[in-house]
């Protein structure tokens, strides 16, 4: 019983089917005059356009003189194929696949002309042929230039053709009276397109590992970013809560204050208590799911602490000394400086961002400056308030670190959401200083931003003074 459907298909309507697609592949890969300058060169920019136009004109001047002298072809003629063949090393700085094109044709031409002079004894005996010696050359150099910027399959594809032209003409046309070249020819062109797709590939190797670590260095910057946004998140939505849950208690109690409350201020009071308790509500809906099972540390340093309890309140001003002592604790000798006084207090959000702050700080100087001497600088101003964490120089070479490297830019977000400043530099010693400038609140941070950002003057004794005035943010 004869099949159906592939089974019953001819073998010979596959095989037609199958060269069609490859002579279609070849037209698609080799008939193109698409524009492939040469890759941005480690040397000088023009220097392996020179080199090639170099080589061009000796190919010029080399092959001429050898059609004439030696093929015995006319001398108009010679002069003609050789210019043609210099041409197409120059045509492959820019279009590779045109001048191969060119080059093979030249070469075959030129090596059909030469074989009715070797048939009839004008050539001398024993030349090279097809392939002589200028356009093998610059053959080569073509095929070169070629894989170095076309895909590894159309490169085999024209050696693979070039090899076939040198056997048609070699191997079923022939000549006489010659010493064959082909062999060695294709030898050498295989040799060099394989030179080129592998300078090819380990060019495109490098550009795409370049490539993705520069995405990986922005996509660490920016996880680090929104880790730091939602560690804030989760913070101030501590803050709110407690404020919007006073508020709701106040509301509650405030009637039983007053004798006999007229109904309008009951129904006010009750409308404002409601409202308090429903935000707190799409608070905690919009912003809780930004907790984590298990917060940071919120009693001192991250990496030298622990044991915090999951519901501890947020760190203030006042839980500077605990922090301070904890790092006296890990090995750092640290002294403090306040000067002046808070006077009213600060809103919950400044207290919170300064301890943070002085916190990263310490433990920055923990991380990269083993055995420093530490000066931790609190001044009140009527502004806001301003802080300074400076260390000399480190005592012991320093180990490597397993953080991000990006403390610096979760202290510079914190500042910013309050309207302040940070700066961060190195100082003369060789130690380094943080600086900062909360303002008291959002009256205050738009009156000293139109002060161009002018941080007031501490009078601090730090150990060692930065290397750069803060005048602006500076990251080392």
């Amino acid at each position: 019983m004869r099949g159906t459907g592939d089974a019953a298909r001819p073998p010979q309507r596959d095989g037609m089917r199958g060269a069609r697609f490859g002579l279609r592949a070849l037209r698609e890969d080799l008939l193109t005059f698409e524009v492939a300058p040469l890759p941005p060169s480690v040397w000088l920019r023009w220097l392996p356009h020179g080199l090639v136009c170099l080589v061009a004109v000796i190919v010029i001047g080399t092959s001429s003189s050898l059609l004439h002298d030696t093929y015995g072809q006319n001398p108009q003629y010679a002069l003609l194929m050789s210019i043609a063949q210099g041409a197409s090393l120059i045509l492959a700085l820019r279009r590779p696949v045109p001048a191969w094109l060119l080059s093979t044709v030249v070469a075959v031409v030129t090596a059909l002309a030469a074989r009715s002079q070797l048939i009839s004894g004008q050539a001398e005996p024993d030349v090279a042929w097809p392939w002589a010696a200028p356009a093998l050359v610059a053959h080569a150099l073509v095929l070169l230039l070629l894989a170095l910027r076309v895909p590894t399959h159309v490169a085999v594809e024209a050696l693979a053709v070039t090899a076939l032209a040198t056997y048609v003409v070699q191997g079923v046309i022939g000549g006489e009276n010659y010493s064959g070249t082909g062999v060695t020819a294709v030898t050498v062109f295989g040799a060099v397109v394989l030179l080129g797709s592998a300078l090819r590939g380990r060019r495109e190797a490098r550009n795409q590992l370049e490539e993705q670590a520069e995405i990986t260095a922005e996509e660490r910057a920016r996880r680090t970013l929104l880790e730091e946004r939602s560690r804030i998140a989760r913070e101030l939505h501590d803050v709110v809560a407690h404020h919007m849950s006073v508020i709701s208690i106040q509301a509650q109690v405030a009637p039983h204050l007053v004798q006999d409350p007229p109904e309008e201020l009951k129904e006010n009071l009750a409308g404002i208590r409601q409202n308090a308790l429903e935000a707190l509500t799409e608070l905690r809906r919009v912003l809780g799911v930004l907790r984590s099972e298990h917060p940071d540390d919120t009693d001192g340093l991250r990496d030298f602490t622990s044991g915090a309890a999951p519901d501890a309140p947020q760190p203030t001003l006042d839980r500077l000394d605990a922090l301070i002592d904890n790092t006296r604790a890990a090995g750092l000798t640290v002294t403090t400086e306040v000067i002046g006084e808070a006077g009213r207090p600060y809103p919950p959000g400044v207290e919170l961002s300064a301890y943070r702050i002085v916190q990263e700080a310490l433990s920055n100087v923990l991380r990269h400056a083993p055995g420093a001497q530490v000066n931790v600088g609190v001044t009140h101003f009527p502004e806001g308030l301003y802080l300074g964490v400076v260390n000399t120089p480190p005592e012991r070479p320093v180990p490597p670190s397993p953080g991000a490297g990006h403390g610096l830019l979760g202290m510079r977000e914190r500042a910013a959401m309050l309207g302040g400043q940070i700066n961060a530099s190195r100082t003369y010693q060789g130690g380094f200083a943080v600086t900062a400038f909360l303002p008291r609140d959002a009256e205050q941070a738009a009156a000293w931003s139109r002060d161009e950002h002018a941080l007031p003057e501490p009078a601090h004794s730090f150990p060692d003074r930065p290397a750069e005035p803060p005048t602006g943010d500076q990251t080392p």
